[in-house]
């Protein structure tokens, strides 16, 4: 509750102990220090979120319903996002989670280094897509039309004519929701991961160039 409210900062021994109606110095004889406390806030997290499980046939379909939960739980918890990477000390809902999703992974016979790349793939995913929509100045799709629609009346369609392109004709067309992309880019990318799993990796794209 303090996190929600004042984000990550906002935890500290006195605050803590304040929403609890104790002492801060009380709070010592459960936790050594804040960090222990840190650390149980991202394991609470981490429980918060829908495992993986084995009910899923596809194991995009289990990756899928994971990722869901996580940006949802996320977008909830958004002060998490950089402190869920940080912490030395994991709980176990943290290990418990990171075992599930390992282990979806390599019964659906992904290699060591594949599921490795998977994780860090899909997590990055997930992350981003959650601080930038917690940062979009849109939520609804009332938003999308004003702010869009506010962008298109002063936009100087002759010198960008592919943005305006973009706003008249997908962001301003009516259903649109922003929050559609979620679910696209993520099947972008199990369906990459799919195709890596079933045959030999493709190569890769040299620096600096688009060749092969």
């Amino acid at each position: 509750r303090v996190a929600d409210r004042g984000g990550v900062e906002a935890i500290t021994m006195r605050r803590v102990a304040q929403e609890l109606g104790v002492e801060a110095m009380s709070l010592y004889h459960h936790v050594p220090n804040k960090d222990a406390i840190l650390d149980g806030v991202v394991d609470m997290v981490f429980a918060a979120i829908k495992l993986p499980g084995a009910e899923c046939d596809d194991w995009r379909d289990a990756i899928r319903t994971r990722a869901f939960s996580a940006r949802m739980v996320l977008s909830q918890h958004s002060w998490a996002l950089g402190l869920m990477d940080s912490r030395r000390n994991p709980g176990p809902a943290t290990l418990r989670h990171h075992d599930a999703v390992l282990g979806v992974l390599r019964e659906a016979g992904f290699t060591l280094p594949m599921a490795a790349h998977a994780v860090s793939l899909i997590d990055s995913y997930v992350s981003g897509f959650v601080l930038q929509e917690a940062n979009l100045p849109v939520t609804t799709p009332d938003d999308v039309e004003e702010v869009a629609g506010g962008i298109l009346r002063h936009l100087p369609a002759e010198e960008l004519p592919y943005l305006t392109e973009m706003i008249r004709d997908h962001a301003l067309r009516p259903g649109y929701d922003y929050t559609s992309e979620f679910s696209y880019g993520l099947d972008l990318i199990l369906d990459a991961l799919e195709a890596r799993r079933r045959g030999p990796p493709l190569g890769f794209v040299r620096a600096g160039g688009c060749a092969t």
